[in-house]
This record gives structure tokens, C-alpha cells and sequence, in this order.
């Protein structure tokens, strides 16, 4: 029987995640991940989290290892994706909460999760000052002894459970994915692109590869998502937003816009009003792609819903096309 929260959902397989708050409902998750042992005469329960949203978000995760009947000392560990503060913000924040856990992060991000200057610095060159007051707050350092390098092949033992990570760039150089054979679903992050419930039809879910900045690579992604797929999960747990099955569609569906969006971004790389052109053909792109899966919301709300991404999504294709010049 799956159990009730405030402000998560029972996802099965003792995973739940955690609507963050960031931006809108169900649009950044972060994911508890548990297992019970019989340790004595007592049940106990070692948690993993998996991202943590921004400041803000860290009272919900608290709650909800509350609801669980845990506390905060049982987190184990707090396993980054990649170090987008969507993603990372409250890390340090969660971290102070959580004495007993180790970062799990990307070696690329490790240093940046120790000294966060250089972070805030790229999140206000891209978002500026008031966006990061109001959005993140104050990103807090982690102590460099309670962090842990990722690798190809690191195995989490969560008392018995076994995470498996590995490198997935293409959306960030920084970018890892998980792997839980108990519910054999793949947590991705970024990297199997955004997935929001608004788009649910009686065909299923959306996908769409998200190329926000700095470091979208199309081809590192296609090598990324080969990778997962030889895992052959039967659910994929997307940050933005929570679970999706069907996975040989969704990575079909994903392969043939990320063409899509190679194509667009090619026909106009040296045009100067490219943003507004990759802007306004990611939107049509978007909205025709929905069509097909039976969407019926108007060009206006898939507009406001997308609208911060597709943003993004037209910065990350201008800095790739520029790297492709130099």
C-alpha cells in the first residue's frame, strides 16, 4: 500500500520523491531513497538522497524522513546528479541537517560543492543577483571530508541496497545517473531530459532533451543515453518531474528532437537574432511533438509552462554552436 505525504509521493520500491516547490508543482524532485534492515530487535531504515532542489526544499526533504518515521541522521548519503542548483542548491544546507551523510558528487563538481564561489558566480552570470537571492539563497560549502569522488562502476551500499553510479555528460560535463536494480529504474537527472506531468495523455509521458547551459554536447548525450539504455531500466526517474515508464518510446521519442534541435541550431548558428529564432522554433518543435502525443493544451500554456526552458534551452544551443566554431 503506498503511503501518503505532504509534500512527496509513494513512487513503490521504498523511493519517494519530493516536490521540491522550485518554480511550480511538480516541476523539481527530489528523491529518498530507502532500506529497511532488521538490526536487533528493531526495524531501521539507511536513506539516500538523490538532489536536493534549493534552500527551500530541505524543510520538505526533512518532513518527509519525518513521515517516514526516520530522523535526519539515518541519510547515509546525498548523491548529486550534477551541480545545477535546480539540482544542488540546498546541498550544503542538507548537509548540516544530515550529520551522518556523505556527498556523492561527480569529481568535476566535487570542488565546486567545497567552495561554491565560482557556482554563484555562473548562476549569476546566467540568472543575475535577484533570481539566485530569491530562488537559491545562500549556497553553504560542504566540508572536503565528507565528500566522495563518483566514478564508473561506485557501488552505494544503502544496508544491503546497491546504487550503482556512472558519468552521463551531455547535458553537463559534471553529470552522473544511478542505478537501483531493486526497482531497476534509472535516477538521470538532466541527462534523459525533463518529463513534465502537465503533458500526460492517454499515450503516456512527454520527453524532451534539455540543452540549458554551459555544457550541452548532442553527441555526448546520444553516448549517455546508450548507456543507460544497456541497463534496460523499466523506469526512469527524471528530476523534472518524478517517474516515467514506457522507456524504449521515451528514448525513441527523445533521440528523434534532439535531431530536431541539432538541425534548428545549425540552420541559424551565425544568424544574429539566433536566441529569438532557437526560442521560437524550440516552442513550434515542442508544440508539434505534443500534438502527436494527443496534447491538447494551447500554444499559450505549453508557452508559459516551457517557457523558462526553452530560455535555457536557446542559451545551451548558442554556447554549444560557438564551441563547435572554435
Amino acid at each position: 500500500m503506498l503511503r501518503s505525504f505532504e509534500f512527496a509521493s509513494d513512487l513503490g520500491f521504498d523511493i519517494y520523491a519530493v516536490d521540491t516547490g522550485f518554480v511550480r508543482p511538480e516541476f523539481d524532485a527530489s528523491y529518498i531513497v530507502a532500506n529497511r534492515n532488521q538490526a536487533g530487535t528493531g526495524l531501521e531504515m539507511s536513506l539516500a538522497v538523490i538532489d536536493v532542489g534549493p534552500n527551500a526544499a530541505v524543510s520538505r526533504i526533512l518532513q518527509t524522513i519525518q513521515e517516514l518515521g526516520c530522523q535526519s541522521t539515518q541519510v547515509a548519503y546525498l548523491i548529486l546528479t550534477h551541480i545545477h542548483l535546480d539540482h544542488a542548491g540546498g546541498a550544503g544546507l542538507l548537509m548540516q541537517e544530515c550529520p551522518n551523510a556523505k556527498l556523492i558528487v561527480h569529481p568535476r563538481g566535487a570542488r565546486h560543492m567545497i567552495d561554491p564561489s565560482a557556482l554563484i558566480a555562473s548562476a549569476l552570470a546566467v540568472h543575475g543577483q535577484e533570481h539566485v537571492d530569491q530562488e537559491y539563497g545562500q549556497i553553504l560549502p560542504i566540508p572536503a571530508t565528507r565528500v566522495i569522488e563518483s566514478f564508473d562502476g561506485l557501488k552505494i551500499d544503502l544496508g544491503g541496497r546497491v546504487l550503482e553510479c556512472f558519468a552521463t555528460p551531455g547535458h553537463a560535463k559534471h553529470h552522473i545517473c544511478i542505478w537501483d536494480e531493486l526497482s531497476s529504474g534509472m535516477f538521470t537527472g538532466d541527462t534523459f531530459g525533463l518529463s513534465y506531468r502537465e503533458f500526460d495523455t492517454d499515450q503516456g509521458a512527454f520527453i524532451m532533451p534539455t540543452s540549458s547551459p554551459v555544457h550541452f554536447d548532442p553527441q555526448a548525450l546520444r553516448d549517455s543515453l546508450q548507456k543507460i539504455m544497456q541497463f534496460k531500466p523499466n523506469r526512469i526517474y527524471v528530476t523534472h518531474y518524478s517517474a516515467v515508464e514506457n522507456v524504449p518510446r521515451l528514448y525513441q521519442n527523445f533521440l528523434r528532437i534532439l535531431s530536431e534541435v541539432e538541425v534548428l541550431g545549425k540552420r541559424f548558428a551565425l544568424d544574429p537574432q539566433r536566441h529569438d529564432l532557437f526560442k521560437k522554433g524550440l516552442l513550434s518543435l515542442y508544440i508539434q511533438e505534443l500534438r502527436i502525443m494527443g496534447c491538447e493544451l494551447s500554444e499559450a500554456q505549453v508557452d508559459e509552462l516551457l517557457g523558462m526552458d526553452i530560455e535555457l534551452n536557446a542559451q545551451g544551443m548558442g554556447i554549444w554552436l560557438d564551441a563547435l566554431q572554435t
